[in-house]
């Protein structure tokens, strides 16, 4: 049986994702039990992602990477791939998954793995997460809630409202590219501390319109 990898028109490279909002314990606050604003306005909740192929895809992913012979099946898959993304859309929702996945990185060398997630708020996770990043194939990058460009030291990327909002991450180039990544790998990168994703799609900028609204 094969994998069923993805191939967002943006990425430099193929990736493995879930469905956005069912998989992401981390996108929870942990008080109001509602979605944090960035994850409210997922761009993954959007156009392509709601198609049929799209989602059908995705369900199929949940699944999939419980039987025994997907550690496999993926490693083979990564064969001659340079470079992979996780989560396109969706995040690691389960220990085990977490477990698979570092499994396959480990078995990779040769392919630079990013993931970005949220998951490290859930400390079965968070384990794992951090033993991928001692791998030098693997970005993990732990994501903030911050719509404004805020981030600690525990976070690998950030989300601005704007191109232009002052920053001292790394930002992301991809809107200078009419949202392609083009020759930019600083996602891939372990020496790039955070990342800064300008906000995008429709349901994100209606987010930011809000937050500006109540600032006003």
């Amino acid at each position: 049986m094969t994998v069923v990898l993805s191939k967002a028109s943006k990425m430099p490279c193929k990736s493995w994702s879930l469905q956005a909002g069912t998989t992401c314990p981390g996108s929870i606050d942990s008080i109001t039990k509602k979605p944090v604003a960035v994850c409210a306005g997922c761009y993954a909740k959007d156009g392509f992602y709601n198609m049929p192929g799209a989602v059908k895809v995705r369900d199929f992913n949940r699944e999939d990477w419980k039987r025994d012979g997907w550690v496999a099946d993926m490693i083979c898959a990564l064969k001659g791939q340079k470079y992979f993304r996780w989560f396109d859309s969706g995040d690691c929702y389960h220990p085990l998954l977490a477990a698979k996945i570092l499994q396959v990185m480990q078995a990779t060398p040769e392919t630079k793995h990013w993931l970005p997630t949220k998951s490290y708020k859930i400390p079965r996770i968070r384990i794992i997460l951090e033993q991928m990043k001692t791998l030098a194939n693997v970005s993990v990058r732990f994501s903030s809630d911050s719509m404004i460009g805020e981030y600690d030291a525990d976070h690998g990327s950030t989300v601005v409202p704007y191109a232009e909002t002052p920053t001292n991450a790394t930002m992301c180039e991809a809107y200078t590219r009419d949202g392609k990544c083009g020759d930019c790998r600083a996602c891939w990168n372990k020496s790039v501390a955070v990342v800064a994703y300008p906000a995008h799609g429709s349901r994100m900028m209606a987010m930011v319109r809000r937050m500006n609204k109540k600032a006003a």
